[in-house]
């Protein structure tokens, strides 16, 4: 539950963070790559590869999404990496397991500060990404598809941010955590679709080929196994012409999974943990 307790760790951990170095460095990627990409295929005269020309807010956003994937989920990473290793190593986190609080509520609290310390900018500048497609292309947007948008940005912001925080739990030291954090990163970022290309061609799969169904099948369902995957899965549902072969269903099914068993982990983790 909810109390003032947890609301007091998060509120410190959320303006520490949001004050601090790491963030000023990182608003100008966020921008850069957010509302500057919206900015980018949101123009009429925009032609993406296959010929592609989006028409639709969403259709403008889920190419946008990119940004969330390459500078969001990094900088959730790059602010959360030591979020336990820090106080760990400098002996913060004996005094702060030795208060009379339980630890369930201190993760709690521990969590959604560095959560929220990155989903509020990176919501901010969804939004202004939403409003600058939709005064470029002159047209609106219905409310669902803005939410289920919404909705989707902050769960892959969460998965990134509490498997950092996890891998945090197990290192005694700086350099372990963002060692695993950005290698966690790229694995999923540009590593997993070497993975869905060799899964494919292992099951006899011809790869060389361009909208090869049984590919298309193949790498979203194995898109369920990958936060980025599951992302773009969520986006699609708002999209009517989007449909590699997964019910919406097993999308959301997913999304869930992804969020309760690593934040089950780390819960756990922080209830076993020996400063």
């Amino acid at each position: 539950m909810f109390n003032s307790q947890i609301f007091s760790i998060s509120k410190r951990i959320f303006i520490d963070k949001l004050t601090s170095t790491r963030m000023l460095i990182m608003i100008p990627i966020l921008v850069l790559f957010i509302p500057g990409m919206a900015w980018g295929f949101s123009d009429p005269d925009v032609m993406l590869p296959g010929g592609i020309t989006p028409d639709s807010v969403m259709e403008v956003m889920f190419y946008t999404s990119l940004g969330v994937v390459f500078a969001g989920t990094m900088c959730g990473v790059l602010l959360s990496f030591d979020g336990i290793s820090k106080d760990r190593f400098s002996g913060v986190l004996e005094v702060k397991l030795s208060q009379p609080m339980p630890r369930q509520d201190q993760s709690f609290g521990i969590a959604l500060g560095h959560w929220l310390a990155i989903l509020i900018p990176v919501w901010t500048l969804w939004l202004i990404s939403i409003l600058i497609a939709i005064y470029r292309l002159k047209t609106s947007v219905d409310f669902f598809e803005i939410l289920t948008s919404f909705v989707s940005v902050a769960l892959i912001l969460f998965w990134y941010v509490i498997f950092s925080l996890i891998a945090s739990t197990y290192s005694k030291d700086q350099g372990t955590s963002i060692a695993f954090g950005v290698g966690m990163w790229f694995l999923f970022t540009f590593l997993w679709a070497l993975v869905t290309s060799m899964v494919a061609f292992a099951s006899g799969v011809n790869i060389g080929e361009v909208n090869n169904s049984e590919m298309i099948r193949i790498e979203g369902f194995l898109d369920l196994l990958s936060p980025n995957g599951v992302f773009h899965h969520l986006l699609e549902t708002i999209l009517a012409d989007v449909d590699r072969g997964v019910p919406a269903v097993v999308t959301w099914l997913s999304a869930t999974l992804w969020t309760v068993l690593p934040w089950l982990w780390f819960k756990t983790r922080m209830t076993k943990i020996q400063p």
